[in-house]
């Protein structure tokens, strides 16, 4: 998630704005490029296990990203896009082998026992130090959940939460967003989980949690009584990358896999399908 996994963003609305984002990644968060087509295929490619494209994900897998905690049935939007890449580069479903990734792991520097990470990780540029990033598959702005009947959930502007008590995620985005974005006269608790946050937030140590717009959809069905304030964008990034090893030698050719999708419209409607509408959600500043 960004509250990390659950929910939303990127649709008919939406999708070309979102999705527009993608397609200027900064030079900071984007792999090399220049791959040829000949050069993209299993036999020359050097994957973690020869002729076998290795992905990694997070436990439990979370919706609409991954549905049923099963991320081999392509079903959830980050599945999805993971045999789509696939795809591309030329493997069969039946040699794409999931392993599991801690998410605050994946962006730790070192070797990685995986080709690529599909985890809602947002490119940054200190992650970007130390791992490489696709170009990016998706972009979601963050979110603002509260309480129905609480005063916030009709807020006209990001003022109105200087004074909120505001629940994060570690290792998300969303704290320097919410630093960034809202400047809170006080500082906001930082859970180590999702669910954590959503706890803290059912028995009112907190009142209002920021995560990624996708995530935030998502828990309005989970927490009742829960209401979307609104989204901002955030300031510590909400493009999200497939995430490789620092000079990993298939990030030219998952850049280009990338690239394709996107031209050819499948990231858009693999938003479209998985991912609800944001569409009437207000945007705050």
């Amino acid at each position: 998630m960004n509250l990390r996994n659950a929910s939303l963003a990127c649709v008919a609305a939406l999708g070309g704005v979102l999705l527009a984002g993608c397609g200027t990644p900064k030079k900071t968060a984007s792999a090399p490029t220049k791959a040829t087509g000949s050069a993209c295929t299993p036999a020359k490619l050097h994957t973690h296990t020869p002729g076998v494209l290795t992905v990694a994900t997070d436990s439990p897998a979370y919706p609409p990203y991954f549905e049923h905690n099963n991320p081999k049935n392509g079903e959830g939007l980050e599945s999805a896009v993971a045999y789509a890449v696939a795809k591309k580069l030329g493997y069969a479903r039946d040699k794409v082998r999931w392993v599991v990734e801690p998410f605050d792991s994946s962006y730790a520097p070192g070797p990685k026992s995986f080709d690529f990470d599909i985890n809602e990780i947002s490119i940054t540029p200190a992650r970007a130090k130390v791992v490489t990033f696709s170009v990016p598959y998706y972009t979601n702005p963050q979110g603002i959940l509260v309480n129905g009947s609480s005063p916030l959930a009709h807020a006209k502007s990001l003022a109105a939460f200087k004074h909120a008590k505001i629940g994060v995620q570690i290792g998300t985005t969303a704290l320097p967003a919410v630093q960034a974005g809202i400047k809170p006269t006080q500082q906001p608790d930082v859970f180590n989980t999702s669910n954590d946050v959503v706890n803290a937030f059912k028995i009112k140590t907190v009142n209002a949690i920021v995560t990624d717009l996708a995530t935030t959809f998502e828990l309005t069905s989970e927490v009742k009584g829960s209401t979307i304030a609104g989204q901002f964008s955030a300031a510590g990034g909400d493009r999200w990358g497939l995430l490789m090893q620092k000079g990993a030698p298939i990030a030219g050719c998952v850049n280009r896999a990338v690239s394709e999708l996107r031209a050819s419209g499948t990231l858009a409607a693999l938003s479209k399908r998985w991912i609800a509408s944001a569409a009437k959600v207000p945007v705050l500043h």
